[in-house]
């Protein structure tokens, strides 16, 4: 994967890049980051909406921290509003 990445991308998979991937539906997403250890996996699935999706000029996006956990909160990063909140949990 990491050679991958690298070849694909000319990024070095080590450097604490994360990677992040979309589902076919934008509901799932995938983030893939190397923690110093070994290779570590975070996925999230939305009950309701979709991950609002940044369009790459050239195949990589660079976003803030700030604008990330928007992206992961299924919040649209570019106008920052929630737009839906679960009223039960589990």
């Amino acid at each position: 994967m990491a050679l991958r990445v690298q070849e694909t991308l000319g990024r070095d998979p080590h450097a604490g890049d994360l990677y992040v991937f979309r589902g076919r539906r934008g509901d799932l997403i995938k983030v893939l980051w190397h923690d110093g250890l070994g290779l570590s996996l975070y996925a999230k699935r939305l009950e309701r909406g979709r991950f609002i999706w940044p369009s790459p000029a050239d195949g990589v996006v660079a976003l803030s921290a700030a604008q990330l956990g928007y992206l992961l909160e299924g919040i649209d990063w570019r106008h920052p509003q929630r737009t839906w909140r679960p009223e039960l949990a589990g």
